[in-house]
């Protein structure tokens, strides 16, 4: 067993203000811990991997699908992107964002950062 500290990584900065850090992974799956600053934006983008994950602090707004629907998500709550699924996020409010992602297969970059 491996005991990975969010400290112990070193986060990449995927686009200006969204930070990303590749916790743990596996064959089939990882953690990512991500850190939105109020303001950033994740553009709209797709990848064939599953993702869910959890807001820790701070509310992500999602847009997702081709009708771009708008889903805020806040402390506590959960979501899931089938793969393949169009989708952005914003950072909207006064505080920065934090929470967690589980792709798999493993994602070990955004595509977004090309």
């Amino acid at each position: 067993m491996d005991r990975v500290s969010l400290d112990d990584v070193e986060a990449t900065e995927a686009v200006d203000d969204v930070f990303l850090s590749v916790l743990a992974g596996g064959e089939k799956m990882n953690v990512q811990h991500f850190r939105i600053e109020p303001g950033a934006v994740v553009p709209m983008h797709d990848h064939h991997h599953e993702q869910v994950g959890y807001i820790v602090a701070g509310e992500l707004t999602f847009i997702v699908g081709d009708d771009e629907e708008e889903l805020v998500f806040g402390p506590g709550d959960a979501y899931s992107l089938a793969g393949n699924e169009p989708h952005s996020a914003e950072n909207r409010g006064d505080e920065t964002v934090t929470g967690i992602d589980v792709f798999s297969p493993p994602r070990d970059f955004a595509d977004w950062q090309e």
